[in-house]
């Protein structure tokens, strides 16, 4: 990364689910430093996306396809930075998407509310291009985010269960109560938090990025999506290394696994992922690899045959 980029990338992510006073510098730095090399028109919107294919796809060969949604403020390419998802994809062979949230005055975000109709439908269109254009084995399809885009990937997860086989969320800014998702589906979720997250704090609550609408308990939220998947009602935990603990919920339906590893001391970050400032986000670990781990449970999971889950474009959250 140039220092010119990692300087504009450093200001974007300083603005995850920033106030809107600093939306317009938000603005005028995903213009100088967007990359996204593709678009689509999707109910009359333009949007854009961020695809790498790695060297080693065979189109003969039916290929995952992971999805990887970016904060707010931030876009794609920014996503591709800090995620390193690239090459995990070189090492295993899938296709990685990093859609954009949509633009326009504001900073860019995933509507992970009431007005998530339109995102949703940008990524089931965005899966249906790429499944024409491409040979993605169907069963897996995979869908994480860092912060608004782990919220945004809870959204999936409740909306197109039937196309999703399993989510990650990393440091997860979740907007929508547990009882908003409808869908009772199980559906397999890795989770990476930190307990030094001074945006989406790990036992909930209010904070900079939200002063009047608490955050949910990360633990609990967890605990909900295991009772989700009809795990066992203890989770087992593990230390994987100094300062990361391994909470899994097992002998889930159609074995739905669900796991959360507490990151002591982690903040507002993708643990073993890009560079970010320490004095925005709070430190990364480099103790473990998100990516590498996601894609381990990722592969292990794909996707269970169940009927179309009750969509959200259907039946709207109550509040």
């Amino acid at each position: 990364m140039t220092g010119g980029r990692r300087w504009v990338l450093a200001l974007l992510v300083a603005l995850i689910a920033v106030p809107a006073v600093v939306a317009l510098t938000g603005a005028v730095a995903y213009h100088v430093a967007n990359r996204s090399n593709r678009t689509m028109v999707v109910a009359g919107t333009e949007r854009e996306y961020l695809l790498y294919v790695p060297p080693r796809y065979d189109p003969a060969k039916p290929t995952p396809l992971v999805i990887s949604l970016h904060g707010a403020g931030l876009w794609g390419a920014a996503q591709q930075e800090i995620s390193q998802w690239n090459r995990v994809a070189d090492r295993a062979g899938f296709l990685v998407v990093y859609p954009s949230g949509a633009g326009g005055s504001g900073v860019r975000v995933w509507h992970d509310d009431s007005g998530a109709t339109g995102d949703v439908r940008f990524i089931a269109a965005l899966i249906d291009t790429l499944e024409a254009q491409y040979t993605i084995d169907p069963t897996r399809i995979y869908a994480n985010g860092l912060s608004n885009g782990g919220g945004m990937s809870f959204v999936l997860s409740c909306t197109l269960s039937d196309r999703i086989a399993a989510v990650g969320l990393v440091g997860a800014a979740l907007t929508m109560p547990w009882q908003w998702c409808r869908d009772r589906h199980p559906v397999p979720a890795i989770w990476f938090h930190g307990t030094a997250d001074g945006a989406a704090p790990y036992r909930g609550g209010t904070s900079w990025v939200a002063l009047t609408r608490p955050f949910p308990s990360i633990p609990q939220f967890v605990a909900n999506w295991a009772r989700r998947n009809r795990c066992g009602e203890t989770a087992a935990d593990a230390a994987v290394a100094r300062d990361i603990t391994r909470s899994t919920y097992t002998a889930c339906a159609d074995d739905a696994t669900v796991v959360l590893y507490t990151i002591r001391g982690g903040g507002h970050t993708w643990p073993g992922g890009g560079p970010l400032p320490d004095a925005w986000v709070g430190p990364t670990n480099r103790e473990i690899d998100a990516s590498s781990l996601m894609w381990s449970f990722f592969s292990a999971h794909p996707l269970q045959q169940h009927e179309s889950p009750r969509s959200l474009l259907q039946h709207p959250a109550d509040h």
